[in-house]
């Protein structure tokens, strides 16, 4: 979740994916994808970042190491799918203002995206250093039993670098936006802003948050982060009905669940 302070308070950065893609058609989303192997940690990759190590990074996921891949991946995910790249150039954050070098960086998403070009190595030639510093890690969704497609996925927020303009990318995406929480759920009660149950349920906690620097505090202060398993009850007509932890249902839906790929 790229997040902002914009005129009318509280902004953060969405895209909509393309009618045509298989996962999520049409919905609007924050920038994010797989961890990859290029992401995974080297000593390299400590060497150019700054922020967090991968101890660190591990310790907060509660997994025995290799964390910090998770942190790469948001990065490297944000600048493939929106352009903005969480990156510092000696102690300044990276301005992309200069039309000419703006290009040259759009050149430079394009490489990675198409697997040419890895992160480490844009750090090498640019002279730049990966900024974890700006970004923080707040939910864990797993999708539930039953779709053929299931992710175990972790949830980011991340500052907005100011002289950066995010933006679609015209193949995945389609369309892209700076909205506040609010008017996306408004919209999105309307039938008119289509998000999937875990992109409002994070949305959620940003609702009456009125700055980055509150939502920075806000994540801060999230010691244990639990694990978000929904589960899917079919019923006899084949409607299919979505329960969170603690709700009503749900232990009983968990403990039934529907036959994998029976739902999309």
């Amino acid at each position: 979740m790229l997040v902002r302070d914009g005129k009318q308070g509280l902004e953060t950065f969405m895209l909509r994916r393309n009618p045509k893609s298989e996962f999520v058609p049409g919905q609007f989303v924050f920038p994010g994808g797989a961890v990859d192997v290029r992401d995974r940690v080297t000593d390299e990759i400590e060497t150019i970042s700054v922020g967090l190590n991968d101890q660190q990074a591990s310790s907060r996921l509660q997994v025995e190491s290799g964390g910090l891949a998770y942190w790469v991946a948001a990065i490297r995910e944000c600048f493939e799918e929106a352009g903005a790249l969480l990156a510092r150039i000696g102690n300044n954050e990276l301005s992309l203002a200069d039309p000419q070098l703006h290009q040259r960086f759009q050149r430079h998403r394009e490489a990675v995206y198409a697997g040419n070009l890895t992160m480490v190595d844009l750090c090498r030639a640019e002279g730049l250093q990966l900024n974890f510093d700006d970004l923080r890690y707040v939910s864990h969704w797993i999708t539930p039993i039953g779709p053929s497609r299931r992710f175990d996925t972790r949830f980011f927020v991340a500052r907005s670098p100011q002289d950066q303009r995010p933006a679609h990318d015209g193949g995945e995406t389609v369309e892209s936006c700076w909205i506040t929480p609010k008017e996306a759920m408004e919209l999105h009660e309307a039938g008119r802003f289509e998000m999937i149950m875990p992109t409002v349920a994070n949305l959620e906690p940003l609702l009456e948050m009125k700055s980055v620097d509150e939502v920075m505090r806000w994540a801060d202060s999230l010691t244990e982060i639990p694990e978000i398993l929904p589960a899917i009850s079919v019923s006899a007509d084949g409607f299919p009905s979505v329960f969170l932890p603690g709700e009503p249902g749900y232990e009983e839906a968990l403990a039934h669940p529907p036959p994998h790929g029976s739902t999309p």
